[in-house]
């Protein structure tokens, strides 16, 4: 197993990023090192250790580098701190100001920590800071410099054992690329509460379609679509259905779609807005087919992903299903 010493960065962003600009900053920095980790909705973490020969800097300069691409690319200044693992690295971007980082070498970590205040640490509350300070205990190194047995009886045997670790500036976590997420939803708010069945169907029929089209945007496949239905008297109603096959096909997302809907019997509702929600994601690559001896299958995926590339180019209203036509 190496012994090298690990490099974490973590980036804190002083800004409010959208959804797109973020994922869009997760791709920058993957381009400084493989190992980024999104920690919404205004961070991210990069295990540099990799990267340093690459670059052929040392991680201060490789973290100034990714500083400036933040602020020359999207205008964002940063606080960042530099450690050896995630927890320090975090703490150090939480002591440094707008455009300062904060390197916490290895060797000087536990000096570092010791003036601290105890609740600089992840995961200790109002509760347990008070339970500390009653008993005189305001900073890291006092928890340190205590018997385990002393602060056991205080807070526990396992909540003891954990504020120790973290205390000893302790964590093994590695950076990891963000898994995905474990659902995409879609909504609609109505402009006025609706009671036409055809506005219904559109209104589903669209969201499905632009569920299908993230799916495949961002390479995943759902097995189960759920649709919510609010109305005007601010109750709502929901209908879930497990799908033959993980998919991101969006004729079969449609299909599914509407068919919750005609479960509903909506009629006479008076309905304010439709939420779909697309659950158990997985990796696209990681999907399986029932084999088929119809070639309209490949036909109809083949004109999706010609329809999909057209969007890219000519943006998302370029290709729509002709029931959405104005």
């Amino acid at each position: 197993m190496s012994t090298r010493q690990r490099h974490i960065a973590h980036l804190h962003l002083h800004a409010s990023p959208t959804e797109d600009q973020y994922r869009d900053i997760i791709e920058l920095m993957s381009g400084v090192t493989p190992h980024v980790q999104a920690v919404p909705p205004d961070a991210v973490q990069l295990d540099l250790t990799s990267a340093l020969r690459y670059f052929d800097l040392s991680p201060y300069d490789v973290v100034q580098m990714t500083m400036m691409r933040l602020k020359g690319l999207y205008g964002i200044d940063t606080s960042a701190g530099l450690a050896g693992n995630r927890m320090l690295a975090a703490m150090a971007a939480d002591a440094s100001a707008p455009g300062e980082t904060t390197w916490v070498p290895a060797e000087r970590a536990a000096d570092w920590l010791h003036p601290r205040p105890v609740t600089a640490l992840p995961g200790i509350g109002r509760a347990t800071a008070s339970t500390l300070g009653r008993y005189g205990l305001h900073t890291i190194g006092q928890i340190t410099d205590l018997p385990a047995a002393t602060l056991q009886r205080l807070l526990g045997a396992g909540q003891a054992r954990l504020l120790t670790e973290r205390a000893r500036g302790h964590d093994p976590r590695p950076v990891t690329p963000a898994e995905p997420a474990e659902h995409l939803t879609a909504d609609l708010v109505l402009e006025r509460d609706c009671l036409n069945p055809a506005q219904h169907h559109r209104a589903v029929l669209g969201l499905a379609d632009q569920i299908g089209q993230r799916l495949r945007g961002e390479r995943q496949i759902s097995s189960r679509l759920t649709l919510t239905v609010r109305y005007a008297d601010h109750s709502s109603t929901t209908r879930a259905r497990t799908l033959p096959e993980p998919t991101n096909h969006s004729p079969t997302l449609v299909t599914t779609a509407l068919g919750l809907l005609s479960r509903l019997e909506l009629q006479r509702a008076r309905v304010r807005a439709f939420v779909i929600r697309a659950d158990d994601l997985l990796p696209a690559d990681r999907a399986y087919h029932q084999l088929s001896l119809d070639p309209s299958d490949a036909r109809a995926c083949a004109a999706e992903a010609a329809s999909d590339r057209a969007r890219l180019r000519f943006g998302t209203e370029a290709v729509r299903p002709a029931a959405l036509a104005d």
